[in-house]
């Protein structure tokens, strides 16, 4: 089975395979402001599992080591790519035709979540990145 999803204007899709990992909820800033939002709900694939069925990515380097992929035509944002992880990709978990089929399993860099962002889901809470360690 695959997943499949695209962008808002319909520009861009995409399918990858099922063998999603890392889905988490990211409240740092640049994931904030890139997508306009108080956080963003990210699954990873690994990159050779991932294909763009039609359209293109512009791509944005948020960061020294991060490239972030969207439809141009739109702006949706469709993936993160860090250079640290090569062979690895995240895309917008709200991205997917289905977003109900997949949860995350945590949130991350917690300690820029917004005050008046109070989730109730009982999900892990990390301070920055899960490899950084667990806690608030």
């Amino acid at each position: 089975m695959v997943l499949s999803g695209g962008c808002c204007c319909g520009a861009v899709r995409y399918e990858t395979a099922e063998r999603a990992f890392h889905a988490t909820i990211c409240h740092c800033p640049t994931c904030r402001k890139s997508a306009g939002a108080p956080s963003v709900a990210w699954f990873s694939v690994v990159l050779s599992d991932f294909a763009l069925i039609s359209g293109t990515l512009a791509n944005y380097r948020s960061s020294l080591h991060v490239t972030r992929g969207f439809c141009a035509e739109c702006g949706t944002q469709l993936t993160y790519q860090h250079d640290g992880f090569p062979s690895d990709i995240d895309i917008t978990l709200c991205s997917l035709d289905d977003p109900e089929g997949m949860r995350p399993d945590d949130h991350t860099f917690v300690r820029y979540r917004l005050s008046w962002m109070v989730p109730g889901d009982n999900l892990p809470e990390f301070k920055r990145s899960r490899a950084e360690g667990a806690g608030k």
